[in-house]
């Protein structure tokens, strides 16, 4: 009977053979992570302002929807009424479509600081890796140049 061979022992050796430095992959993870939590950071508060803004209006609107509903003596009262509603209506609206923009901007402006920051930080780690991997890779170059 045919025995197979195990190729378990031989990939250990071939991976042993290349020494890998795995700081750069935890680095660019730990980094990776941090970005991540700072932009959930950033959109989590806009969220939370969105929220406020949406909230506020729609209390001031149901306040408005009070005045509008209460019985009125002449009916020319409530056609009074019905534009006075949707004029302040509007300007409520117009007054909230502007802050939902302020915070739009606002994340923008965050979001393109922290990839730029992130995109300095990783072109400095990608520079710092790739010159010790040359290093690394030069030794290895001269040891076996040796060798023969």
């Amino acid at each position: 009977m045919a025995k197979t061979q195990d190729f378990t022992a031989m990939m250990k050796d071939m991976m042993a053979s290349f020494p890998v430095d795995t700081t750069a992959m935890e680095d660019f993870f730990k980094s990776t992570a941090a970005l991540n939590e700072k932009l959930s950071a950033v959109a989590l508060d806009a969220a939370e302002k969105n929220a406020e803004i949406s909230s506020k209006w729609t209390k001031d609107a149901l306040a408005k929807m009070g005045a509008l509903s209460k019985a009125k003596a002449d009916p020319a009262d409530y056609a009074k009424a019905a534009t006075d509603f949707a004029s302040a209506s509007a300007e409520v609206a117009a007054e909230n479509m502007a802050a939902f923009a302020e915070v739009a901007k606002k994340v923008q402006m965050d979001t393109v600081e922290l990839l730029m920051a992130a995109g300095k930080d990783i072109s400095e780690e990608a520079t710092a890796a790739v010159k010790k991997a040359t290093e690394e890779v030069t030794t290895a170059a001269k040891k076996a140049a040796a060798a023969k």
